[in-house]
């Protein structure tokens, strides 16, 4: 099987990005009721160097999104436990597993994993060989563009390479930069020059526009899209109806589905996190266009104790203005996101 096929519209392969936070199993199954993206991953599994693997691998469903196949990410420094965990997961349904070469938070980055990686190239060859020489699926790698800065850039690109992943993801921002300044694209295209396996490229493609601009920019591979859709869980169709030059109109009703489905995955959660996650899923669709972004406060810091009361007062104010969000208002959202402090999830978290 081709991997990262165009489909017969020539529209590349659109990947739902791994994302702690918002992008838990919970909205990759509500996501999957919509559909429009071609495969899907778990946010990181993380394999301390006491993982006990068997328990830890049950984390890993291959049937969440079904029938849209879902990747298995892991995150770890250890190359045979990383091994041992690759197996766990092929074992239990995974079609594909990569390797976080990018989480920056603290507390994982001090102890070696996600995108410390990026301080070894030598290591993070090491972790990744590993793990393609445990398995007989697609092993993969995402990575950011550094750790401190971009001085080990190509060196960390080859040695992905070299282990012989069969492709990378670049989300073009260092552990450093965080999630603040715009994604470089530039280095996605450096990546694509550089390299013989394919490359995904991931950052900032918040509309079809930025998805177009990418593709025509880096010459990339495919697509992985995180935080846009998030904002709008339509973007995978809009970005497909663009390349079948067809117009596509969204829907209330598939919208709907989406909303039941995220909140029947969080029935098992007490009332107060329930709401705490729903305020979390509508303050990133409320970026999807000024008018919208304009009431997102005021669904934030409202104060509700029961989830329906919550959904009978948010779901109207989002569909006054939701079938306005779109390409006019780009420039309106990469400027919020640039200057926002609240965000809990990030592409480049997985």
């Amino acid at each position: 099987m081709t991997l990262l096929p165009k489909n017969s519209d020539g529209c590349p392969y659109l990947l739902l990005a791994p994302m702690e936070g918002v992008g838990d199993s919970t909205f990759r199954r509500a996501m999957a009721s919509i559909g429009g993206f071609d495969e899907a991953c778990t946010e990181f599994l993380r394999v301390p160097s006491n993982a006990h693997v068997a328990s830890l691998a049950k984390r890993y469903r291959a049937d969440e999104t079904f029938p849209i196949p879902q990747a298995a990410q892991l995150m770890g420094s250890d190359p045979d436990l990383m091994a041992e965990m690759a197996r766990a997961v092929v074992e239990r349904g995974a079609p594909r597993v990569d390797l976080n070469c990018g989480c920056p938070s603290n507390t994982v980055t001090g102890r070696g994993a996600g995108s410390s990686l990026l301080k070894d190239p030598g290591h993070l060859y090491k972790v990744a060989k590993a793990m393609v020489e445990a398995v007989a699926v697609p092993v993969t790698a995402k990575l950011r563009s550094g750790f401190e800065d971009t001085s080990l850039f190509n060196e960390n690109l080859l040695a992905a390479q070299e282990s012989g992943i069969k492709y990378l993801t670049l989300h073009p921002r260092t552990k450093v930069d965080g999630y603040g300044p715009p994604a470089r694209w530039d280095l996605i295209a450096e990546a694509k020059q550089l390299l013989r396996i394919p490359v995904v490229g991931n950052g900032d493609i918040l509309t079809v526009q930025d998805a177009l601009r990418m593709l025509e920019q880096t010459r990339c591979d495919a697509l992985m899209i995180g935080r846009g859709s998030v904002i709008n869980p339509f973007i995978f169709h809009e970005i497909k109806a663009h390349f079948a030059a067809l117009p596509f109109e969204r829907e209330w009703l598939p919208f709907e589905r989406f909303i039941a489905i995220f909140k029947q995955e969080l029935a098992n959660m007490p009332m107060r996190g329930q709401i705490n996650k729903l305020k979390q899923l509508f303050g990133f669709l409320f970026k999807g266009n000024a008018a919208l972004l304009g009431k997102r406060q005021q669904i934030l810091t409202s104060l509700f104790t029961d989830k329906e009361a919550f959904l009978d007062f948010v779901l109207p104010l989002y569909q006054s203005d939701w079938k306005k969000a779109g390409q006019k208002d780009s420039l309106i959202l990469a400027e919020f996101e640039r200057g926002n402090g609240d965000m809990c999830l990030e592409e480049s978290c997985g």
